[in-house]
């Protein structure tokens, strides 16, 4: 069922309908580095560039006016090792063995990030690129499932989940920090780190002649909340008023859009800026009880609702991406996975992410697609899930909800009710038989695939 989703390339070419758009070919032009930045639960308008009055993060905005923001982008998952599956094997995490948190302990573990999956940075590495994460891992603590076993040449930041506290660098006591697969205990905010290890390795990177992928996982701004006491200075002098919490959020995220800021200017200072593709975006949606800004969609982070799911998103590329573009189109974190696989003229093989590299490359042009049911999960323990699912699943205005395993299911047109504050599952019998239907079967798809390591 995996390659039921399909895009139809030619010899470099992307076909949509009688038009053809032309894709960097390595024979005539050089790969592209590629800096794609994951934050860690940030809202869908904590960036400044919603107009959002309290936050300041001229950085990240700077990314959205040279290229283009998408509007109507979605994690696939609303917490964070099932989103980070997706993005780095383009298909829906459950069938890649991760329907939930990757944990420390057995007990609370919902996911095992199946090793047979080939990843994006085992791909890139067919066409010559250099591979590299700097920060959050997440998906999984012990072999097979270290960065470097699964396609990434070089690993400096964060093997596991949260961190209990961004200058001791611990959970549940242990040190998770690792160069490679050697245990390490740097000083300083876990920010700044990865800020400082990423500026390195694009100053390496630039003697190579090889191009670079390297992924920017920052664990901010995640609980628990703690910038810089400068940085929560500097909030709260600029915005009167301003609640305790949200200050701290505010903080931590503007602290690391200045790091951003400066892993971007390493890439000008060393040439390298106008022929990277930058993409910015988060592993789902903002914690509320963090105070973080979902705007307008309904809840955040853990939920199936649009605020756990819609993430900010921009990408540019100097070189080939005009500026100023806003776009519309529905795209998940599993579509970096195609697109930039394509980008680099390697064809996956069956999986559920589509390309959207043409919106990218050509602004006059509207990418025609094949409409396509999204479907989302998320297993979980605790007394509210013990180790169910809830599920949601989106069919062209109609979606589908499932937010804990102990609520009765939900029904939202989401053309007229984009808050999803009607619930008309006992007005459409047929639409929800349908919905339910096409449900069914994904989870049938994802159950086939086991999520805890073989014993």
């Amino acid at each position: 069922m995996k390659n039921k989703y399909k895009w139809l390339t030619m010899i470099g070419l992307v076909t949509l309908g009688m038009a053809s758009i032309s894709v960097t070919n390595p024979e005539a032009d050089p790969l592209p580095n590629i800096l794609l930045i994951l934050t860690d639960d940030q809202g869908y308008h904590d960036v400044s560039y919603y107009g959002t009055s309290d936050l300041r993060t001229p950085n990240i905005d700077q990314i959205a006016k040279n290229g283009i923001r998408f509007d109507e982008f979605y994690a696939n998952c609303p917490v964070c090792s099932p989103t980070r599956a997706a993005l780095l094997s383009g298909s829906y995490p459950d069938v890649v063995g991760v329907p939930g948190v990757i944990r420390t302990f057995p007990e609370d573990n919902w996911g095992y990030f199946n090793p047979k999956e080939p990843t994006l940075p085992a791909m890139l590495s067919k066409k010559g690129y250099q591979t590299a994460i700097i920060g959050k891992w997440h998906l999984g603590l012990e072999s097979p499932n270290t960065p470097n076993e699964r396609g990434f040449d070089y690993f400096h930041g964060w093997l596991g989940d949260m961190m209990d506290d961004y200058w001791a660098h611990r959970r549940h006591n242990i040190n998770y920090m690792r160069e490679n697969n050697k245990v390490i205990d740097p000083e300083g905010h876990a920010t700044d780190l990865f800020t400082t290890w990423s500026q390195d390795y694009i100053k390496k990177q630039a003697k190579s002649k090889k191009p670079f992928f390297l992924y920017l996982a920052y664990n901010a701004p995640h609980f628990p909340v703690q910038p810089p006491k400068e940085w929560l200075a500097k909030v709260k002098a600029r915005e009167k008023g301003i609640e305790e919490k949200r200050a701290n959020l505010v903080a931590l995220i503007e602290h690391m859009d200045d790091g951003i800021g400066k892993v971007v200017k390493t890439l000008k200072d060393e040439g390298l800026y106008e022929n990277t593709l930058i993409i910015f975006t988060s592993d789902n949606g903002g914690h509320l009880p963090s105070m973080a800004n979902n705007g307008p969609v309904r809840d955040g982070k853990q939920s199936m609702y649009e605020g756990g799911l819609r993430v900010p998103a921009c990408m540019s590329w100097p070189g080939r991406i005009k500026g100023g573009r806003v776009s519309n189109q529905t795209n998940l974190s599993m579509d970096l996975y195609p697109t930039l696989l394509q980008l680099a003229n390697v064809e996956p093989k069956n999986i559920h992410g589509r390309s959207f590299l043409p919106t990218l490359l050509n602004e006059n042009q509207i990418m025609v697609v094949e409409e396509r049911d999204l479907y989302f999960t998320r297993r979980e323990g605790g007394k509210e899930y013990g180790g169910m699912a809830s599920y949601g699943l989106r069919k062209g205005k109609w979606k589908l909800v499932k937010n804990s395993p102990h609520k009765p299911m939900e029904l939202f047109d989401m053309e007229n009710d984009k808050l999803e504050k009607n619930n008309v599952i006992d007005q459409n019998p047929q639409v929800y038989a349908e919905l339910n239907k096409l449900l069914m079967k994904h989870i049938q798809e994802g159950g086939s695939i086991p999520w805890q390591k073989p014993q």
